[in-house]
């Protein structure tokens, strides 16, 4: 794997699938949508009273999971589930995040490749750990660049067993395209977490992580191609249509 910053180079364990990508996966939270820092923001207000900070290790632990996966991880890494259990956690959290979520922008670059892929008649979705109501707080302002999704697969998904990073959410992504279900080798998986990387691999896919620059260096590893925006994507580099300018 290269860590990429303003580059395209592809892993060359990458190589051979080269081409070989048809449909593209997207996660949404910090990769599409600028979310991530609402809940950096709540959750750090949640151990403030407990006199306790939050960091981007325990940021990076939670990201991408399931809500009460990331709440138990919450409660228990920081020491606090003697005070506060998972479920209580979220409720607190899910009163700030209301008011939050519907103020969500896109993250650079997320909506050029969304219509690129779309005009050019590549299957795009979106395969994300949030649950429909959050996610239909996020997308309010964004309802027609999602519309070009083939389809969504959320959090609360029946055929979502396990969150991230299990493969459950990208391979049923995989089963709802037209055709499928799409071989794990065609497709291309943009993610920003850790556990949303782990769960691409875990389903045999490539995938392209974007992640945010506090994130440890170190979670890199398993990524296929590592960029500092969804702007530094080159289509060609996995034989997608290029961008025309």
């Amino acid at each position: 794997m290269v860590n990429i910053n303003g580059g395209s180079e592809v892993d060359s364990s990458s190589c051979q699938r080269k081409g070989s990508v048809t449909h593209v996966i997207f996660d949404m939270d910090g990769l599409l949508l600028d979310t991530e820092k609402f809940y950096t923001e709540v959750q750090e207000t949640i151990l403030a009273r407990y006199n306790k900070t939050f960091d981007w290790s325990l940021k990076a632990k939670m990201m991408g999971k399931k809500a009460i996966e990331a709440a138990r991880v919450f409660v228990e890494e920081t020491g606090i589930n003697d005070k506060l259990t998972a479920e209580d956690f979220l409720v607190q959290r899910e009163d700030m995040l209301r008011d939050m979520f519907p103020t969500s922008e896109l993250m650079p670059g997320a909506s050029r490749l969304i219509r690129h892929l779309h005009a050019n008649g590549v299957p795009i979705c979106v395969a994300t750990g949030s649950h429909r109501r959050h996610f239909e707080l996020k997308t309010q302002r964004h309802g027609e660049l999602f519309s070009l999704m083939h389809h969504i697969v959320l959090g609360d998904d029946p055929e979502v067993k396990q969150g991230k990073p299990s493969p459950d959410g990208f391979l049923a992504a995989a089963r709802r395209f037209e055709g499928g279900p799409i071989d794990p080798h065609n497709i291309l998986v943009f993610e920003d977490a850790p556990s949303g990387v782990l769960a691409a691999k875990n389903a045999g896919m490539s995938v392209v992580m974007v992640p945010d620059p506090r994130l440890d260096n170190s979670y890199h590893e398993i990524a296929d191609q590592v960029l500092s925006s969804l702007l530094d994507f080159n289509p060609k580099d996995w034989g997608l249509p290029p961008f025309e300018n």
